[in-house]
């Protein structure tokens, strides 16, 4: 799997909205279980924070693109 401009940003997508699902059913859970509670706001965190890590990888990648054809089999169209 190739990881392009275009996944690298699904991917931090995906890791932040999953990190606050998970941190706010933490923090839910706190009340009837608060040592289940902490572990699921400190994995919830862990997420947000290899998203916004993963923004700044974004940020630095080249966007390539695939050279354009300069044969011109069949004439003008």
């Amino acid at each position: 799997m190739k990881l392009t401009v275009a996944r690298i940003g699904t991917l931090v997508w995906v890791l932040i909205y999953a990190g606050l699902l998970v941190c706010a059913v933490g923090v839910s859970m706190h009340g009837t279980d608060p040592d289940l509670g902490k572990v699921l706001v400190v994995a919830g965190l862990l997420l947000l924070a290899v998203g916004a890590a993963l923004i700044g990888v974004r940020a630095r990648m080249t966007r390539t693109r695939p050279p354009r054809s300069t044969s011109h089999s069949g004439g003008n169209r």
